[in-house]
C-alpha cells in the first residue's frame, strides 16, 4: 500500500502474472506483424533478380545439359564403333588375315572388320540394304554360262595401231593432241572424230582402250599375267604411291576362295611403303588373301589417273574373266563375291551395278562442288562442262531412267561387250578431260543409250558392301611419265 499523498493501487501476485502476460503477448503480437512484411521484402527483391538476370539463369543449365549430352554421345559412339566380329572372323577362318592387318589411325579404326549390317526403312518397316542370300545357298553359286547376249555390240575391237607420225625416230604427236589431253602410248592418241566415232552403236566397234602398244607403260610380270588369265571372277583393287594400306577381304564363304581371285595393284612406292612397315609379300606373292600384283612403268605422273587403268579396263587386265568387283583401296571389301554377283546382277538381270551418288544428282551440280572441294582446277572443269554443254548433255537428273551421277567406288560388273566399250569410253574421257569419273560417267551413260540394264544401287547398299576407312595418306606423284 501507498501513502494517502497519491492515489492507493492495491496490486496481488495475481495480478502481476497477468500483466506480465498480456505484455508479452502484446511483444509477441507485433513480432507476428513484422514477419509478412519482410517476407515481401524478399519477394520483391527475388524478381527483381529474376528480372534482370533470367537470360543466365537459363544459360548455365543448358550448357550443362548440352555438354552432358555430348559427352554421352561421344562415349556411346566410341562404344559402338570398337564393337568387334572376332566370333565371325573367327568362324571364317581370318585368324591369319587379322595379324596382318595394317595399323590404322584412331579415325577408321572403329570401321575395321565390321560384319554388321546396314538396314534402312522402307514404308515404316526396317530393311536390310544389300539382301544376300543364306549362306548355305551361296555357297552352291556358280559362275553362270555366257547367255546370248541382247545388245547389238557383239564384238569390240581395241585400237592397238600406231597412229602417232614419225619423223627422223622421234615421234610426233598430232596438233589436236595437246598435253592437256594426257593421251600417251598406253591411251593412243584419239581424235575428236574417232571419239564421237566410237559412242555410235554398231555390231562390231572399233576403240581406243588403253594398252596402246608393248611400249605404253603399265608392265606386269608374265608370272603374275598367267596368274591373271586364270581368273573368272575377280575382286580388285589398288594403292599407286603409298597412299592407302591393303585392307583384307571380310565375310566370305569358304566355298568362294576357289572361285574368286583377289587382286592388289602396286607400284614400287607403295610396295617400298608397306614393307617398311612390316607389311612384307610372300613367297607366293600374298599379302592375306590378296595377290599383289607390282605394276611397274606406269603411264601417267598423275596417280589418280594411273587408278583408273585396274578400276575401268579390268577386262583387258583379266582377258577371261567373266565378273569384276572393282573396291576402291580406301575401303575394306566385306561381303562373299559370289553372294554379291547373285544380289546386284543375277537377280535383276544387270550387268552392271554401281552406287547411286549420294549428296547430288546432275552434273553441272558436280562440277561445281569439284572445284569448290579443290579435286581439279576450275579450268579443266570448265573444258570438261563446256564441251558436254556443245554435245548437248542435258542437266537431267536421271538418263534411261537411271540416276545421272553415281559414286563409283564399288563397281559390280559382268565382262561383256556392251560393259566393256562402257568402260573404254569412260576411260577415255576421264584422259581426255579430269581425273573426276564422277563427272564422264553420267556422259557416256547419256551418249551410249543401249546400255539400259544397269543397277544404279542406293548409298545405303553401298555401305554394306564395303568398311569405309577413308584416305590413309597423300600418294606420291610419279617424277615423270613412263
Amino acid at each position: 500500500m501507498f501513502s494517502n499523498k497519491g492515489v492507493t493501487i492495491s496490486i496481488s501476485d495475481d495480478e502481476a502474472d497477468e500483466l506480465g502476460r498480456l505484455r508479452a503477448r502484446a511483444r509477441r503480437k507485433r513480432k507476428k506483424h513484422n514477419g509478412p512484411r519482410i517476407k515481401a521484402e524478399w519477394t520483391r527483391r527475388i524478381k527483381r533478380l529474376l528480372i534482370r538476370y533470367w537470360f543466365f539463369l537459363l544459360l548455365v543449365p543448358a550448357i550443362g545439359l548440352l555438354l552432358y549430352e555430348a559427352s554421352r554421345i561421344g562415349r556411346g559412339t566410341s562404344n559402338a564403333d570398337n564393337r568387334t566380329t572376332d566370333a565371325e572372323n573367327v568362324r571364317m577362318g581370318f585368324d591369319s588375315q587379322i595379324r596382318m592387318m595394317p595399323s590404322l589411325d584412331k579415325r577408321s579404326e572403329g570401321n575395321l572388320n565390321r560384319l554388321d549390317p546396314t538396314t534402312r526403312v522402307i514404308g515404316g518397316v526396317r530393311e536390310r540394304c544389300l539382301k544376300l542370300l543364306p549362306p548355305e545357298e551361296i555357297q552352291l553359286l556358280v559362275v553362270s554360262t555366257t547367255k546370248e547376249s541382247l545388245s547389238p555390240i557383239k564384238n569390240v575391237i581395241y585400237i592397238s595401231r600406231n597412229e602417232a607420225l614419225h619423223e627422223g625416230g622421234e615421234m610426233i604427236i598430232p596438233e589436236q593432241q595437246t598435253e592437256a589431253t594426257r593421251f600417251n602410248m598406253f591411251t593412243g592418241n584419239q581424235t575428236s572424230e574417232q571419239r564421237d566415232e566410237s559412242f555410235k552403236v554398231n555390231e562390231t566397234v572399233q576403240v581406243h582402250c588403253g594398252f596402246y602398244s608393248q611400249n605404253g607403260g603399265f608392265n606386269i610380270s608374265n608370272e603374275d599375267k598367267l596368274y591373271m588369265e586364270t581368273c573368272q571372277v575377280v575382286v580388285a583393287t589398288c594403292a599407286f604411291g603409298g597412299g592407302d594400306d591393303l585392307y583384307q577381304p571380310i565375310g566370305m564363304e569358304e566355298s568362294s576362295f576357289s572361285k574368286v581371285c583377289y587382286v592388289a595393284f602396286w607400284d614400287s612406292i607403295t610396295l617400298h611403303t608397306q614393307e617398311s612397315e612390316g607389311h612384307m609379300v610372300g613367297q607366293d606373292r600374298t599379302i592375306g588373301k590378296w595377290r599383289i600384283v607390282v605394276v611397274n612403268n606406269l603411264p601417267f605422273t598423275d596417280q589418280r589417273l594411273n587408278g583408273k587403268i585396274p578400276k575401268m579396263l579390268g577386262h583387258r587386265l583379266f582377258p577371261h574373266a567373266k565378273y569384276s568387283i572393282w573396291v576402291d583401296s580406301k575401303s575394306q571389301f566385306r561381303r562373299d563375291p559370289m553372294g554379291v554377283l547373285e544380289a546386284l546382277l543375277w537377280r535383276s538381270n544387270s550387268v552392271l551395278a554401281i552406287s547411286e551418288h549420294g549428296a547430288r544428282s546432275s552434273v553441272y551440280d558436280e562440277a561445281k562442288a569439284v572445284v569448290k572441294k579443290n579435286k581439279a582446277t576450275p579450268e579443266e572443269v570448265e573444258i570438261q562442262m563446256t564441251q558436254y554443254h556443245i554435245d548437248g548433255l542435258p542437266e537431267d537428273k536421271r538418263f534411261n531412267g537411271k540416276k545421272a551421277l553415281s559414286e563409283a567406288s564399288v563397281i559390280v560388273r559382268e565382262h561383256t561387250p556392251i560393259t566393256n566399250l562402257f568402260m573404254c569410253l569412260w576411260f577415255n574421257e576421264v584422259v581426255r578431260f579430269t581425273s573426276r569419273d564422277q563427272l564422264s560417267f553420267p556422259y557416256v551413260l547419256w551418249r551410249l543409250k543401249v546400255l539400259k540394264n544397269i543397277n544404279m544401287f542406293p548409298v545405303c547398299t553401298r555401305k554394306d558392301l564395303v568398311n569405309s576407312m577413308g584416305h590413309i595418306r597423300k600418294a606420291k606423284p610419279l617424277m615423270k611419265a613412263g
